[in-house]
Protein backbone atom coordinates (compact mmCIF):
# COMPACT_ATOMS: atom_id res chain seq x y z
CA UNK A 1 0.00 0.00 0.00
CA UNK A 2 1.15 3.37 -1.15
CA UNK A 3 1.93 5.76 2.24
CA UNK A 4 -0.36 8.50 2.31
CA UNK A 5 1.85 11.79 2.18
CA UNK A 6 1.46 14.69 5.04
CA UNK A 7 -1.10 16.72 3.53
CA UNK A 8 -3.21 13.99 2.60
CA UNK A 9 -3.41 13.42 6.70
CA UNK A 10 -4.19 16.58 7.22
CA UNK A 11 -6.84 16.51 4.31
CA UNK A 12 -8.17 13.43 5.35
CA UNK A 13 -8.64 14.72 9.22
CA UNK A 14 -10.35 17.80 8.13
CA UNK A 15 -12.74 15.68 5.71
CA UNK A 16 -13.37 13.29 8.51
CA UNK A 17 -14.06 16.38 11.13
CA UNK A 18 -16.51 18.20 8.29
CA UNK A 19 -18.56 15.03 7.50
CA UNK A 20 -19.24 14.57 11.68
CA UNK A 21 -20.26 18.36 12.19
CA UNK A 22 -22.19 18.16 8.72
CA UNK A 23 -24.10 14.47 10.30
CA UNK A 24 -25.01 15.93 13.30
CA UNK A 25 -26.06 19.25 11.51
CA UNK A 26 -28.59 16.89 9.41
CA UNK A 27 -29.28 14.35 12.64
CA UNK A 28 -29.84 16.88 15.17
CA UNK A 29 -33.19 18.32 14.07
CA UNK A 30 -34.98 14.94 13.58
CA UNK A 31 -33.09 14.10 17.02
CA UNK A 32 -35.03 17.19 18.37
CA UNK A 33 -38.73 16.39 16.59
CA UNK A 34 -37.96 12.66 17.74
CA UNK A 35 -37.60 13.48 21.70
CA UNK A 36 -40.10 16.66 21.54
CA UNK A 37 -42.52 14.05 20.20
CA UNK A 38 -42.36 12.17 23.59
CA UNK A 39 -41.88 14.49 26.36
CA UNK A 40 -44.32 15.64 28.90
CA UNK A 41 -46.19 17.98 26.82
CA UNK A 42 -46.31 21.16 29.62
CA UNK A 43 -42.32 20.93 30.03
CA UNK A 44 -42.84 20.78 25.81
CA UNK A 45 -44.44 24.13 25.80
CA UNK A 46 -42.46 25.88 28.38
CA UNK A 47 -39.12 25.14 26.86
CA UNK A 48 -37.28 27.27 24.35
CA UNK A 49 -34.17 25.39 22.94
CA UNK A 50 -33.19 21.89 22.09
CA UNK A 51 -34.65 18.52 23.38
CA UNK A 52 -31.83 16.12 23.63
CA UNK A 53 -33.79 14.34 25.82
CA UNK A 54 -37.08 13.45 26.51
CA UNK A 55 -38.48 16.11 29.04
CA UNK A 56 -40.74 14.62 32.07
CA UNK A 57 -41.92 11.37 31.82
CA UNK A 58 -42.06 9.79 28.16
CA UNK A 59 -45.83 9.99 26.94
CA UNK A 60 -47.03 8.55 23.30
CA UNK A 61 -50.18 10.90 23.99
CA UNK A 62 -48.95 12.85 21.31
CA UNK A 63 -49.21 9.62 18.45
CA UNK A 64 -52.27 8.92 20.21
CA UNK A 65 -53.78 11.48 18.98
CA UNK A 66 -52.87 11.32 15.42
CA UNK A 67 -53.86 8.23 15.33
CA UNK A 68 -57.01 9.37 15.78
CA UNK A 69 -56.98 11.99 13.36
CA UNK A 70 -58.42 10.57 9.74
CA UNK A 71 -57.45 13.22 7.73
CA UNK A 72 -54.10 12.33 8.25
CA UNK A 73 -54.94 8.83 7.64
CA UNK A 74 -56.80 9.92 3.96
CA UNK A 75 -53.76 12.25 3.20
CA UNK A 76 -51.49 9.57 4.01
CA UNK A 77 -53.31 7.36 1.64
CA UNK A 78 -53.30 10.29 -0.76
CA UNK A 79 -49.42 10.51 -0.43
CA UNK A 80 -48.78 7.03 -1.20
CA UNK A 81 -51.07 7.22 -4.59
CA UNK A 82 -49.46 10.32 -5.69
CA UNK A 83 -46.13 8.58 -4.74
CA UNK A 84 -46.52 5.49 -6.48
CA UNK A 85 -48.73 7.53 -9.69
CA UNK A 86 -45.65 9.87 -10.37
CA UNK A 87 -42.83 7.54 -9.70
CA UNK A 88 -44.63 4.71 -12.02
CA UNK A 89 -45.23 7.12 -15.10
CA UNK A 90 -42.12 9.60 -14.73
CA UNK A 91 -39.90 5.96 -14.50
CA UNK A 92 -42.05 4.70 -17.79
CA UNK A 93 -41.62 7.98 -19.70
CA UNK A 94 -38.01 8.45 -18.76
CA UNK A 95 -36.94 5.47 -19.59
CA UNK A 96 -38.77 5.34 -23.42
CA UNK A 97 -37.13 9.30 -23.26
CA UNK A 98 -33.25 7.93 -22.44
CA UNK A 99 -33.27 5.21 -24.35
CA UNK A 100 -34.22 7.01 -27.53
CA UNK A 101 -31.56 10.04 -26.98
CA UNK A 102 -29.49 7.32 -26.06
CA UNK A 103 -29.26 5.46 -29.61
CA UNK A 104 -27.14 6.83 -32.44
CA UNK A 105 -28.85 5.90 -35.18
CA UNK A 106 -31.39 8.68 -33.71
CA UNK A 107 -32.00 11.55 -36.02
CA UNK A 108 -31.60 15.17 -35.05
CA UNK A 109 -30.00 13.51 -31.95
CA UNK A 110 -27.99 16.88 -30.97
CA UNK A 111 -31.35 18.84 -31.44
CA UNK A 112 -33.29 17.10 -29.17
CA UNK A 113 -30.66 16.62 -26.31
CA UNK A 114 -30.60 20.38 -26.81
CA UNK A 115 -34.20 20.91 -26.18
CA UNK A 116 -33.91 18.45 -23.40
CA UNK A 117 -31.63 20.37 -21.34
CA UNK A 118 -32.57 24.06 -22.55
CA UNK A 119 -35.84 23.15 -20.23
CA UNK A 120 -33.98 22.13 -17.44
CA UNK A 121 -32.07 25.63 -17.83
CA UNK A 122 -35.43 27.72 -18.71
CA UNK A 123 -38.99 26.97 -17.98
CA UNK A 124 -41.98 28.81 -18.22
CA UNK A 125 -42.05 29.39 -14.70
CA UNK A 126 -45.45 29.01 -12.28
CA UNK A 127 -48.18 31.28 -13.75
CA UNK A 128 -47.82 29.63 -16.98
CA UNK A 129 -47.68 25.65 -15.43
CA UNK A 130 -50.31 26.67 -13.53
CA UNK A 131 -52.61 28.27 -16.77
CA UNK A 132 -51.36 25.15 -18.41
CA UNK A 133 -53.06 23.00 -15.59
CA UNK A 134 -55.85 24.67 -15.51
CA UNK A 135 -56.62 24.66 -19.28
CA UNK A 136 -56.32 21.51 -19.31
CA UNK A 137 -59.14 20.95 -16.55
CA UNK A 138 -56.56 19.33 -14.22
CA UNK A 139 -57.05 22.01 -11.35
CA UNK A 140 -58.49 20.46 -7.99
CA UNK A 141 -57.90 16.61 -9.61
CA UNK A 142 -55.74 14.35 -8.39
CA UNK A 143 -54.09 14.42 -11.87
CA UNK A 144 -52.79 17.96 -10.94
CA UNK A 145 -50.03 16.19 -8.70
CA UNK A 146 -49.02 13.28 -10.83
CA UNK A 147 -48.79 14.37 -14.52
CA UNK A 148 -46.98 18.14 -14.25
CA UNK A 149 -43.85 16.78 -12.63
CA UNK A 150 -43.63 13.24 -13.91
CA UNK A 151 -40.89 14.00 -16.35
CA UNK A 152 -37.70 16.08 -15.93
CA UNK A 153 -35.04 16.76 -18.05
CA UNK A 154 -32.65 16.14 -15.06
CA UNK A 155 -33.42 12.58 -14.86
CA UNK A 156 -33.83 11.71 -18.57
CA UNK A 157 -30.22 13.53 -19.06
CA UNK A 158 -28.41 11.26 -16.20
CA UNK A 159 -30.45 7.77 -17.37
CA UNK A 160 -29.19 8.57 -20.79
CA UNK A 161 -25.59 9.10 -20.28
CA UNK A 162 -25.68 5.72 -17.78
CA UNK A 163 -28.08 3.55 -21.27
CA UNK A 164 -25.37 5.28 -23.35
CA UNK A 165 -22.19 3.52 -21.61
CA UNK A 166 -24.24 -0.09 -22.45
CA UNK A 167 -21.64 -1.61 -25.20
CA UNK A 168 -22.88 -1.52 -28.31
CA UNK A 169 -21.91 -5.38 -28.94
CA UNK A 170 -25.29 -6.26 -26.61
CA UNK A 171 -27.50 -3.93 -29.16
CA UNK A 172 -26.21 -5.94 -31.85
CA UNK A 173 -26.20 -9.47 -31.08
CA UNK A 174 -29.99 -8.78 -29.81
CA UNK A 175 -30.96 -7.57 -33.13
CA UNK A 176 -29.04 -10.75 -35.42
CA UNK A 177 -31.61 -12.82 -33.01
CA UNK A 178 -34.29 -10.81 -34.43
CA UNK A 179 -35.27 -8.79 -31.31
CA UNK A 180 -36.69 -5.43 -31.83
CA UNK A 181 -36.18 -2.14 -30.01
CA UNK A 182 -38.60 -2.81 -27.04
CA UNK A 183 -37.52 -6.25 -27.03
CA UNK A 184 -33.83 -4.62 -26.17
CA UNK A 185 -34.81 -2.32 -23.72
CA UNK A 186 -36.63 -4.68 -21.73
CA UNK A 187 -34.77 -7.67 -21.81
CA UNK A 188 -31.31 -5.80 -22.15
CA UNK A 189 -31.46 -2.01 -20.87
CA UNK A 190 -33.43 -2.58 -18.01
CA UNK A 191 -31.64 -5.24 -16.48
CA UNK A 192 -28.14 -3.33 -16.69
CA UNK A 193 -29.53 -0.77 -15.48
CA UNK A 194 -31.12 -1.64 -12.00
CA UNK A 195 -28.40 1.02 -10.40
CA UNK A 196 -29.55 4.21 -12.29
CA UNK A 197 -33.27 3.18 -12.12
CA UNK A 198 -32.96 2.63 -8.14
CA UNK A 199 -31.59 6.39 -8.20
CA UNK A 200 -34.37 7.64 -10.74
CA UNK A 201 -37.48 6.26 -8.10
CA UNK A 202 -35.98 6.95 -5.34
CA UNK A 203 -35.50 10.97 -6.68
CA UNK A 204 -39.38 10.96 -7.34
CA UNK A 205 -40.25 9.25 -4.40
CA UNK A 206 -38.25 11.86 -2.30
CA UNK A 207 -39.45 14.65 -4.19
CA UNK A 208 -43.52 13.88 -4.22
CA UNK A 209 -43.52 12.46 -0.59
CA UNK A 210 -41.99 15.76 0.47
CA UNK A 211 -44.22 17.96 -1.96
CA UNK A 212 -46.87 20.52 -0.70
CA UNK A 213 -46.23 23.42 -2.82
CA UNK A 214 -48.19 22.25 -5.81
CA UNK A 215 -51.02 21.01 -3.76
CA UNK A 216 -51.33 24.41 -2.23
CA UNK A 217 -51.13 25.84 -5.68
CA UNK A 218 -52.68 22.97 -7.80
CA UNK A 219 -55.69 22.15 -5.21
CA UNK A 220 -57.24 25.92 -4.50
CA UNK A 221 -60.87 24.72 -4.23
CA UNK A 222 -60.41 20.36 -3.77
CA UNK A 223 -61.77 18.66 -0.79
CA UNK A 224 -59.84 17.93 1.66
CA UNK A 225 -60.12 14.47 0.88
CA UNK A 226 -57.22 15.12 -2.00
CA UNK A 227 -54.84 16.69 0.28
CA UNK A 228 -51.24 14.71 0.32
CA UNK A 229 -49.49 14.68 3.46
CA UNK A 230 -47.58 17.35 3.52
CA UNK A 231 -50.29 19.75 3.17
CA UNK A 232 -51.85 18.40 6.07
CA UNK A 233 -48.90 18.40 8.38
CA UNK A 234 -47.92 22.28 6.83
CA UNK A 235 -51.66 22.93 8.80
CA UNK A 236 -50.81 21.88 11.80
CA UNK A 237 -47.01 22.69 12.12
CA UNK A 238 -47.53 26.09 10.62
CA UNK A 239 -50.96 27.44 10.62
CA UNK A 240 -52.52 24.83 13.16
CA UNK A 241 -55.69 24.87 11.60
CA UNK A 242 -58.97 23.64 14.15
CA UNK A 243 -59.44 21.33 11.62
CA UNK A 244 -56.09 19.86 11.69
CA UNK A 245 -56.19 19.70 15.70
CA UNK A 246 -58.09 16.10 16.97
CA UNK A 247 -60.25 16.00 19.87
CA UNK A 248 -59.35 13.32 22.72
CA UNK A 249 -61.76 10.51 22.50
CA UNK A 250 -61.46 10.90 26.70
CA UNK A 251 -62.88 14.55 26.68
CA UNK A 252 -59.49 15.90 28.09
CA UNK A 253 -58.30 19.12 26.73
CA UNK A 254 -56.10 18.32 23.91
CA UNK A 255 -54.97 22.20 23.88
CA UNK A 256 -51.84 21.19 25.62
CA UNK A 257 -50.77 18.37 23.35
CA UNK A 258 -51.08 20.72 20.41
CA UNK A 259 -46.93 21.10 20.41
CA UNK A 260 -46.67 17.00 20.50
CA UNK A 261 -48.95 16.32 17.86
CA UNK A 262 -47.04 19.01 15.66
CA UNK A 263 -43.78 16.47 16.54
CA UNK A 264 -45.75 13.54 15.92
CA UNK A 265 -47.13 14.34 13.13
CA UNK A 266 -43.49 15.19 11.45
CA UNK A 267 -42.28 11.57 12.89
CA UNK A 268 -45.34 9.75 11.13
CA UNK A 269 -44.74 12.02 8.29
CA UNK A 270 -40.88 11.37 7.58
CA UNK A 271 -40.52 7.54 8.78
CA UNK A 272 -41.04 5.69 6.10
CA UNK A 273 -38.50 7.80 3.92
CA UNK A 274 -35.98 6.88 6.50
CA UNK A 275 -37.30 3.28 6.57
CA UNK A 276 -36.60 2.54 2.54
CA UNK A 277 -33.57 4.74 1.97
CA UNK A 278 -31.34 2.43 3.50
CA UNK A 279 -32.65 -0.78 0.95
CA UNK A 280 -31.45 2.22 -2.04
CA UNK A 281 -28.88 3.01 -0.28
CA UNK A 282 -26.00 0.60 -1.92
CA UNK A 283 -27.34 1.43 -5.12
CA UNK A 284 -27.70 5.61 -4.97
CA UNK A 285 -24.17 5.96 -5.08
CA UNK A 286 -23.25 3.38 -7.85
CA UNK A 287 -26.20 4.72 -10.12
CA UNK A 288 -25.27 8.29 -9.75
CA UNK A 289 -21.84 7.35 -10.89
CA UNK A 290 -23.09 5.40 -13.86
CA UNK A 291 -25.14 8.06 -14.95
CA UNK A 292 -23.01 10.99 -14.34
CA UNK A 293 -21.93 13.48 -16.91
CA UNK A 294 -18.10 12.97 -17.71
CA UNK A 295 -15.86 15.65 -19.62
Amino acid sequence: MLQRTKGQKVFAVFNTIGLILLSIIFILPVWHVAMGSISDPLKVAASSGLILTPLGKPTLGGYRLVMQNNSIWISYMNTIIYVVASTTLGLILNILAAFVLSRKQLYFKSFFAFVVLFTMIFNGGLIPTFMVVRDLGMLDTRWALIIPGCLTAYNIILMRTSFSEIPEELYEAARIDGAGNFRILWQIVIPVSKAIIAVIVLFYAIQVWNAWFNASIYLPHADRNLYPLQLTLREIVLLSSENAIVADADGQDVEIYRPLIKYATIMVSVIPMMVIYPFVQKYFVTGVMIGSVKG
